[in-house]
């Protein structure tokens, strides 16, 4: 149950993080006693100095899976009995929900109500679901010759090296982790230093869940140093990563570079949601297309940063769009009333202020915000943004904020919508409102995405896979397609006789 909202302030100073590296089975520091500092965005204060991992650390971890992998004590386990261990990993996290909750609104700034009720169940959800679906993988057997037997086996591909983003720490490392433990893999985790914390209490957990020692290390650190060494690493099969295009690049250069490690990307996002003058509830629209750009702070790959609204119906429908973001809560994230927290460090507030900037620079109209919120409190507030007048060519338009920054574009008809949906490098989801089915087909099969929601938003559940096209990347979490990234097909040709 949820804590009530006074009491999540008494409650941090009863919190004590996990700082130190999770490496077969142990807690360690770093091998040459690096840390770095967690600072909350809630009010610029310490949370903690937390151990920096570098390459020693990173090869400690992957020969800690490997040997965890090549000894069979979870590889050879049989499914189901991986199936158990992993319902009773997701029934230990779901006992430490509120501490986990608490840790990420502290690390990253995420409101507690969306920590408590979004992340941390999508996480027990994820475990459940891929444990339950550890022993129901089947193998095939093809039609061949009679004088033949053929099989097609799926067999784990050994060490998963998994580099997760801030924005959901424990949503994206489930949504790794689920999939390349029940295949039977062994694990190292990565976190983003703007949100370790988190991940390495996750680790803690795993063991005390019964995960056996070396089947998931966690090694915080900085991404020049830690990530790289895991993405250069030539004991590590396939490399899973959530983040940004520039790091995506480079990680594909460092399997380039090493053992040509397989390298599964989600990346960016520059999500159009598509308002046509049909839409069935433009009312209900309007909201969502609000919350698409103030959840999470617009810190979202999938965020509604660009609203396309037909043109018939474009002042009415924006000016409830204003309203509506106008309306949300930004406060303190340990306040069960707000809806928009900080931003996740300086460094995010900065940028995202700079589009704000670059905006006005290049002619469109500011409709709302715009400026540094709470100012006072030492965080990194940043207040709902809406941008009226935006021509695509434009960088607000263009590039990925990951922030609450909203662009409005105006069309005319259906193919001046798909024209400037597609107009960007990226293409990981979006959104069309219509009533009219042959729109809604029209739109969601010529849009370049991996996602396309019709009259919704951000709706889904895991049994369909969530990726991208384009520069959005590569790989697909959720579903059964899932387990693709991390297993091996093997091909058992017998002659009978």
């Amino acid at each position: 149950m949820t804590a009530p909202r006074t009491d999540w302030h008494a409650r941090v100073t009863e919190l004590r993080f996990t700082t130190r590296a999770v490496i077969d089975g142990q807690l360690v520091d770093a091998a040459d006693g690096a840390t770095f500092e967690r600072i909350s965005p809630r009010d610029g204060q310490l949370l903690a100095e937390v151990a920096a991992g570098g390459e020693r650390d990173v090869d400690a971890a992957v020969r800690a899976a490997r040997a965890a992998f090549e000894d069979g004590r979870w590889s050879g386990l049989a499914p189901a009995a991986r199936k158990t261990r992993l319902l009773r990993f997701a029934d230990v996290v779901e006992d430490h929900a509120d501490e986990l909750a608490l840790t990420i609104s502290l690390e990253m700034g995420k409101p507690i109500g969306d920590a408590r009720r979004i992340e941390v169940p999508a996480l027990v959800t994820t475990l459940r679901w891929f444990a339950e679906a550890a022993d129901k993988l089947v193998d095939q057997l093809p039609h061949v010759d009679p004088s033949a037997l053929a099989m097609v086996t799926r067999e784990p591909v050994g060490v998963v090296g998994a580099i997760v983003p801030w924005n959901f720490p424990l949503t994206m490392a489930g949504w790794k982790l689920g999939p390349a433990l029940a295949a039977g893999n062994c694990v190292v985790l990565k976190p983003a230093e703007q949100s370790p914390l988190s991940a390495l209490r996750l680790g803690e957990l795993a063991l005390e869940a019964g995960l056996p020692e070396g089947v998931l290390n966690v090694v915080p650190g900085l991404g020049p140093v830690a990530g790289q060494a895991l993405g250069r690493h030539l004991d590590v099969d396939v490399l899973t990563f959530t983040g940004s295009g520039e790091v995506g690049a480079e990680l594909l250069r460092y399997s380039a570079d090493s053992n040509l490690k397989r390298v599964y990307l989600e990346l960016g996002g520059k999500t159009p949601n598509v308002v046509f003058a049909d839409a069935p509830n433009l009312a209900r629209a309007a909201r969502k297309a609000a919350w698409g750009i103030t959840f999470n702070q617009g810190e979202m790959c999938t965020a509604a940063s660009r609203l396309l609204v037909q043109r018939d119906v474009a002042d009415e429908f924006v000016g409830q769009v204003v309203e509506a973001a106008k309306s949300k809560t930004v406060g303190d994230p340990l306040d069960e009333a707000t809806q928009v927290g900080p931003v996740v460090d300086d460094t995010a507030m900065r940028r995202v202020l700079g589009y704000v900037e670059a905006g006005r620079e290049a002619g469109a109209s500011l409709a709302l915000g715009g400026n540094q919120a709470l100012t006072d409190t030492g965080g990194t507030y940043v207040e709902p943004t809406v941008f009226t007048g935006v021509d695509s060519s434009m960088r607000i338009a263009q590039e990925e904020i990951f922030g609450p920054v909203l662009s409005v574009l105006t069309f005319d008809d259906l193919d001046d919508a798909v024209r400037i949906a597609n107009d960007t490098v990226y293409g990981l989801a979006a959104s069309v409102w219509t009533r009219d089915l042959t729109t809604a087909h029209l739109a969601a099969r010529r849009i370049k995405a991996g996602t396309v929601w019709v009259n919704c938003f951000e709706e889904g559940d895991l049994t369909v896979p969530f990726g991208g096209m384009k520069r959005s990347g590569n790989g697909r979490d959720k579903s059964l397609h899932a387990f693709d990234e991390y297993t091996d097909l093997k091909t058992t040709w017998i002659q009978l006789g």
